[in-house]
């Protein structure tokens, strides 16, 4: 990259800052400067839209108001909570935090970012947005919309995610910082990559910085920043046994890591070894329509059986419990099970 642009880098600020302030952002509901608020956004933000954020931001704010509160509650509730808006490490690594921040700092949420990045789940760029919108640290942020105005606006070439282009991002977002007004440049900056500087039809038109832009300049919108190399999407397939004796349905709690960590689900195998597993005797089965879901890395084929019981008090191994039908899909459940759990609730007999 030819950055003879580092000397337009005032500029490029001055303008996004006047910017912002006429047509950001300024009303959404984690826009302040308690950094509690503004980590569970910034949490709730990564890989995440923020239409899709607002609803489960405000009754997360309504039932945890501060980090007390997240560090008291057990983590089902946590996780129950959460479900719907997926990437569950999320919500495991802000309980995590909590208890740390209850446990180590007095209840006083940091806003140093070498501070910040010692609690689960905060990298380098969302503890410089915390610090930055909650203290006014002249810091850089490096999310994904930071990266696509960045790789746009002085013609990037490579994939944001390879190592040496990741540390060129870093190095000219470090460059580019404003000596005031950090707040109203950093949230510029967001709001331009997610109003303005998009993915798919960027509104180039309406772009304070447009006139310094490389890829507008060479028609190469569609092409920066420079995609991912393709790889095949695994294809996984997995059966669930949805256990029952009428009024209770057998869950499983999914191991801390990994798919689903933590979280409620149908014992997985085939029916026969999942009753021979649980100790129980199966009284009838009934395949239901398989359905597929989306992962980030993956794509997985859920084959649902429904399998009526013999009622019983107990189960076989540890990790099991029985929860009544109607009340399974709020029992921390993820998406995809609550789905399947309310048409099964909603079977006739």
């Amino acid at each position: 990259m030819a950055v003879s642009c580092m000397s337009s880098s005032a500029s490029f600020s001055l303008r996004l800052i006047a910017w912002q302030r006429q047509h950001g952002r300024h009303h959404l509901p984690w826009q302040s400067p308690d950094p509690y608020r503004v980590w569970v956004s910034e949490i709730m933000l990564q890989q995440t839209q923020v239409g899709t954020v607002l609803g489960f931001y405000e009754r997360f704010i309504a039932r945890f108001p501060d980090v007390a509160s997240l560090a008291a509650a057990p983590l089902d509730d946590v996780l129950a909570l959460w479900s719907g808006l997926g990437y569950y490490t999320r919500a495991r690594n802000l309980h995590r935090a909590a208890r740390l921040v209850e446990d180590t700092l007095g209840g006083i949420f940091p806003v140093d970012p070498a501070e910040l990045e010692r609690l689960p789940g905060i990298g380098r760029s969302t503890a410089a947005a915390i610090a930055a919108f909650a203290a006014g640290a002249r810091v850089a942020i490096l999310d994904g919309n930071v990266k696509r105005v960045l790789c746009r606006q002085f013609g990037i070439e490579g994939f944001p995610g390879q190592a040496a282009i990741h540390r060129q991002l870093w190095d000219l977002a470090e460059s580019l910082l404003p000596t005031g007004d950090i707040e109203p440049y950093t949230q510029g900056l967001m709001d331009l990559g997610a109003t303005v500087c998009t993915r798919s039809r960027p509104r180039c038109g309406e772009c304070p910085v447009a006139a310094g832009c490389i890829a507008r300049r060479d028609g190469r919108q569609g092409e920066l920043p420079s995609s991912k190399p393709r790889a095949a999407v695994p294809e996984r397939t997995s059966t669930f046994v949805l256990l029952h004796d009428g009024a209770r349905l057998l869950l499983e709690r999914r191991p801390p890591s990994g798919l689903w960590g933590g979280l409620l689900v149908p014992p997985e195998g085939e029916p026969s070894e999942v009753a021979r597993r649980c100790a129980i005797d199966l009284l009838d089965q009934q395949p239901l329509p398989a359905f597929r879901h989306a992962f980030t890395h993956f794509r997985l084929t859920l084959q649902p059986v429904l399998c009526r019981v013999v009622a019983s008090s107990g189960v076989a191994e540890p990790g099991l419990e029985w929860v009544a039908i109607e009340q399974a899909a709020d029992a921390g459940v993820p998406a995809p099970i609550r789905k399947l759990i309310r048409q099964v609730a909603a079977l006739p007999g």
